[in-house]
């Protein structure tokens, strides 16, 4: 079973213990082992990947050129035949989806899936990506040979990045206080001296303010050493759209009819139901509000950063960002 998650799901390194994941694999996969025929994509997904195609045709690469950060963000069970591909900031919801028939068939899951529901992305599934699963040259030919459907799940770019910033930068931990936080303010705010312990400076008050955080994605020195952290990497860097010819294309937009037709696909539409959204998602809405504060000649530049996946997704320019 090979199967593309772009979540909002965030997966990152492991804390459940391995005979938790072996039996949560094991019986996740016999869910899925025989439900894989040729998937009925709807208009709307059809048009999608049209768009890809488009969008993508004439480029000169191969899955083989990529290297292993290229694909950190694909996870793979050999065992059980499972792959993830995640976009962080995307829905969060579509993480939990593995874990649902899993709690209802194996009764001790059944706590553990109700005690991590609220706090899924920063315990389990952050500490799930980097386990190395699977090597390279395995990982390449299975997603070569596209033998099972795969699925990615985008959002609107610019709402992506202020969703990054709320959530990294206004309500950080430790990582991203010493990796993010601090160097944005010691560089863009001039601010020395700062405490070590980010319990501490939260008290405080100290954060970047959105602006800041922008300047930090403009400035030509960040990406110096190491790729934009996934939060608010591109998401064709993550997921490589133009490389891997995906099923269905998700959006954070319309998520209840893409997961609907996602748990179609899998022939669960009459065992699960999709949760709501969380009711203080970024919203397209709030856009212009969050972008006062950045000069149009910026926004431009951070357009340009993020054009190609507002292209091959999908996404309009924003031209009342824009343009004058």
């Amino acid at each position: 079973i090979l199967l593309f998650f772009s979540p909002g799901v965030t997966f990152s390194g492991i804390t459940a213990s391995a005979r938790v994941l072996h039996v949560l694999f094991s019986d996740f996969s016999k869910i899925f082992t025989s439900v894989f025929a040729a998937p009925k994509s709807s208009e709307r997904i059809r048009l999608r990947k049209d768009l890809l195609r488009k969008q993508c045709g004439g480029m000169n690469q191969s899955l083989v050129n990529l290297n292993k950060i290229d694909l950190n963000n694909f996870i793979v069970d050999d065992k059980h035949g499972i792959i993830y591909c995640y976009i962080p900031k995307v829905t969060h919801h579509l993480r939990l989806l593995t874990f649902i028939k899993a709690y209802e068939r194996v009764p001790y899951l059944k706590d553990l899936f109700l005690s991590f529901t609220l706090r899924f992305s920063k315990d389990i599934l952050h500490h799930l990506c980097r386990i190395e699963l699977y090597k390279l040259k395995l990982k390449v030919s299975l997603l070569q040979k596209h033998s099972f459907p795969l699925f990615l799940f985008v959002r609107d770019p610019f709402v992506r990045l202020i969703s990054a910033y709320r959530d990294k930068m206004q309500k950080y931990d430790q990582y991203f206080y010493d990796g993010y936080v601090r160097v944005i303010l010691q560089r863009f705010k001039n601010q020395r001296n700062l405490t070590v312990n980010y319990n501490v400076a939260r008290k405080q008050g100290l954060q970047p303010s959105f602006y800041n955080f922008i300047q930090y994605i403009l400035d030509p020195q960040t990406e110096t050493y190491e790729p934009f952290e996934p939060h608010w990497r591109q998401m064709h860097r993550l997921c490589h759209p133009c490389l891997i010819e995906y099923d269905l294309v998700g959006h954070q937009e319309s998520l209840q009819e893409d997961a609907q037709e996602l748990l179609t696909m899998l022939k669960l539409e009459n065992d699960v139901k999709f949760p709501p959204s969380y009711e203080n998602m970024t919203s397209a809405d709030s856009v212009m509000d969050w972008f006062q504060s950045v000069p149009v000649e910026d926004r431009r530049k951070l357009y340009r950063i993020y054009e190609k996946d507002f292209q091959l997704f999908g996404y309009r320019r924003p031209t009342e960002l824009l343009d004058d």
